[in-house]
């Protein structure tokens, strides 16, 4: 019969793996990493069941870190999410990120840019809105998009890219200096996984207000797509500003794992609450 040291043993065991595995999810810089050979169906074995339990948890977590975060008001949160349409942005938000307090936290949607926008330079719309300190900020695209999505119709030439790479890891080195700590996602989808979400749009009432015939026209450029984020995910993963590369067939498992990193990494930010200031310690009511 076990005690109660060895369940905390196994249990350390079982995080320490647990945590060895989703820093394979993670993209060392420096390293080179295929999207055609990240098997988009894994989930580390784990059973949906056993990991819809554990997310009301992580949720809470993240609720707490955000508030100490808040109140702390000296470091920002900025989470990134890209990934191919259907590959489930909106659901990370609605299913994790609505953990939040939006006392505190706000998304952020990049669209095609504006003329204003087209007018400066491509970090201009994205600079505006970056979160000021004790605030989270969810990036539903970014500016990835002017690395990726320009690239692959073919907007810019290739060596433009090559130097908005240089541009964006400046950026993001910038604002982690400046005490935002950034999380990058990339959600990654099988074609074939992309079929069956258009189809259930195409076949769901509550769910056509989505179908846009871009869609269709881009999985005709998937190959092109999946080189253009290998080589954005590639050059742009950084100490500073990570890339994570989600399995996100499973949506059970992509809302998991994000969770599980986004607690990690607030919990080793080490927010604390303010310290009281010593004119308050004679205060009697």
């Amino acid at each position: 019969m076990l005690n109660c040291d060895d369940n905390i043993v196994i249990a350390l065991f079982t995080r320490n793996d647990m945590l060895k595995d989703i820093r394979k999810l993670l993209i060392q810089p420096g390293k080179h990493m295929d999207l055609s050979k990240v098997d988009p169906d894994d989930t580390f074995g784990k059973k949906r069941d056993e990991l819809d339990s554990k997310l009301p948890k992580l949720k809470s977590s993240m609720s707490e870190l955000q508030y100490k975060l808040y109140i702390e008001n000296e470091r920002a949160l900025l989470i990134v999410l890209q990934g191919m349409d259907t590959s489930g942005k909106d659901g990370v938000i609605r299913h994790v990120i609505r953990a939040f307090n939006p006392v505190s936290c706000r998304v952020e949607s990049f669209k095609v840019p504006t003329s204003e926008e087209l007018a400066h330079d491509f970090l201009w719309r994205i600079h505006k809105t970056i979160p000021r300190k004790g605030f989270v900020v969810v990036f539903n695209r970014s500016h990835y998009e002017d690395v990726v999505e320009v690239r692959v119709q073919k907007l810019v030439p290739d060596s433009t890219c090559l130097e908005r790479f240089d541009q964006i890891k400046q950026f993001e080195k910038m604002l982690s200096e400046n005490n935002v700590k950034i999380l990058k996602f990339y959600l990654h989808i099988s074609k074939e996984e992309q079929k069956k979400r258009l189809l259930d749009r195409l076949s769901n009432p509550e769910k056509r207000w989505k179908v846009n015939e871009d869609d269709y026209e881009k999985r005709k450029k998937w190959d092109k797509y999946m080189s253009a984020y290998t080589d954005a995910i590639n050059n742009c993963s950084t100490k500073q500003a990570p890339w994570y590369v989600i399995p996100a067939n499973k949506k059970w498992f992509r809302n998991w794992v994000i969770s599980e990193i986004i607690t990690n990494a607030m919990t080793e930010m080490k927010i604390k609450y303010p310290q009281l200031s010593s004119q308050f310690n004679n205060i009697k009511i």
